[in-house]
């Protein structure tokens, strides 16, 4: 029989019930922003990503920091990022089908034609490590690094600061890839396919195409080899595109087919995707036959910087100095100056570059901060490039959350 005591005793125990629930949200909350902050994750990231991401090893690599398993999209995490070169085993993982097969060397082939071509060719392996090798210091970055960061957020994977890393990269020349078939005089773009697919028929099959001009670039390669070692199978093995300068986007992994064309390529990966409005980025490089009147494709980086010594809000002891140390990059003209200021942008002092590996590379860069008293610093590190680029000191807000590279703030604590 229901009566008044039952009910009350009913009611207590929901409270209960409800109470350990939110008692429990609690903890995995708390567990979720510990794990972020060990990971030294962003906090402007979406909350379900700080949640969710764990550190994950796939076979070969070090532990990441896992945004999506299939397909796989692991990123750095900031503190594998002090030096120039990002060791193969740290290097991020960033695919768009789910479908990735296992590629044998011994198998692997190469073609090269099209309507824009003289001709057929197809090289193996062997065959292309006969080709004049060439190797070049150079940074790979996901278009989308840093889309985490925009507010208000933008769909997409939510990248941290680690969708990036800078390697040795050897390989042939595309250009001489390409004299294999022969380029004719209206040849207008090269498209560039590899071996993944997804995991239905109906996903658009990832197909990128570059303009010949930058094709033939003496430091655009056919790669086979990333910091003195065969691709890894997560960085493109045995064969990937590379283009230094411009967006991961171009560097096609496990490449498998070339095609010269006459027309500018249409597929889903240049028509629709990797879009940014016309004229809303300081960019040189255009790629004009891909350009309409409202967009443009992504090309080169914009000018960038990390500091990448301590996490953010790290406790360091009082009545001293500091060293700060990162990294500086940008589509290849150069890094000028690394600036550092501490009154929040009012006034600002040159940091030490490190060595300089290449136009291309990352630059290191350090600053020695006092810290007389116990307190609250904050430092920003301000890239500036030698065509005169700087970072950006507000977000230039755009559809797909692409070149993000507002001046970053780090702070310290003095104890």
């Amino acid at each position: 029989m229901i009566t008044r005591r039952s009910l009350l005793e009913a009611a207590g125990a929901g409270a209960i019930v409800v109470g350990a629930g939110r008692e429990l949200s609690r903890t995995f909350a708390g567990r979720a922003e510990a794990q972020a902050a060990a990971l030294n994750l962003p906090s402007q990231l979406p909350e379900g990503t700080r949640r969710e991401v764990v550190l994950d090893a796939l076979p070969g690599k070090k532990p990441l920091i896992k945004l999506s398993y299939r397909p796989p999209n692991y990123e750095t995490p900031v503190d594998l990022l002090r030096g120039a070169i990002t060791s193969n085993d740290a290097f991020f993982v960033r695919y768009h089908l789910a479908d990735i097969p296992e590629v044998k060397a011994e198998t692997w082939r190469l073609s090269i034609g099209g309507d824009g071509a003289n001709g057929e060719a197809s090289l193996s392996l062997d065959e292309l490590k006969q080709l004049p090798s060439v190797e070049v210091a150079a940074v790979c970055q996901c278009s989308g690094n840093r889309r985490g960061l925009f507010e208000p957020h933008v769909p997409g994977v939510e990248w941290g600061y680690g969708a990036m890393g800078c390697a040795r990269w050897k390989g042939a020349r595309l250009k001489d890839v390409l004299d294999r078939a022969g380029l004719k005089n209206d040849a207008l773009e090269i498209v560039v396919s590899g071996t993944d697919k997804g995991a239905v028929d109906k996903t658009p099959v990832f197909i990128k195409s570059i303009p010949v001009w930058k094709a033939i670039e003496d430091t655009t390669l056919v790669a086979y080899e990333m910091n003195g070692r065969p691709l890894p199978h997560w960085n493109g093995f045995p064969a990937r595109i590379v283009v230094p300068g411009w967006t991961a986007t171009y560097w096609m992994k496990h490449v498998s087919r070339i095609n010269v064309v006459t027309k500018p390529f249409d597929g889903f990966w240049m028509k629709s995707a990797y879009r940014i409005p016309l004229g809303k980025f300081p960019i040189v490089a255009r790629f004009a036959s891909q350009e309409t009147a409202v967009n443009t494709p992504i090309t080169e980086m914009v000018v960038n910087s990390l500091m990448t010594s301590h996490a953010n809000g790290t406790t360091v002891k009082a009545g001293g100095k500091v060293t700060v140390s990162g990294i500086a990059w940008d589509a290849g003209y150069g890094i000028h100056t690394v600036d550092i200021s501490l009154d929040g942008g009012s006034n600002w002092t040159g940091a030490t570059l490190g060595e300089d590996l290449g136009r291309f590379a990352f630059r290191t860069f350090s600053y020695g901060v006092l810290m007389p008293t116990k307190g609250n610093y904050k430092i920003m590190a301000r890239a500036t490039n030698k065509i005169g680029q700087s970072q950006a000191s507000m977000l230039i807000a755009n559809p797909a959350g692409y070149h993000h590279n507002v001046i970053q703030t780090l702070n310290l604590v003095a104890a």
